[in-house]
């Protein structure tokens, strides 16, 4: 029993050192870019992170709405619905 755990402990470093290899430059060109406007319904078309508490965020729905988020997007709540 000794021994599997020995194995897996190995295992798990072995797996969390390889994950964390990787060349920063392949991501250091990447940008957020538009890709619309499309024609269906949830996209989002603005999003907004509180200043001082990043785990607020603010959504703008293509559709219409803005939603809330306080928990960095698990949950989200319609906070613009009562608006014409």
């Amino acid at each position: 029993m000794k021994r599997i755990f020995i194995y897996l402990v190995m295992l798990a470093f072995t797996v969390t050192s390889q994950a964390q290899d990787f060349d920063e430059k392949l991501f250091a060109t990447l940008e957020f870019r538009s890709v619309g406007p499309a024609f269906t319904s949830g996209r989002i078309s603005d999003i907004a992170i509180h200043p001082t508490n990043e785990s607020t965020w603010y959504a703008a729905v293509g559709a219409g709405g803005v939603w809330k988020t306080e928990n960095r997007g698990v949950t989200w709540a319609p906070i613009f619905d009562d608006q014409p």
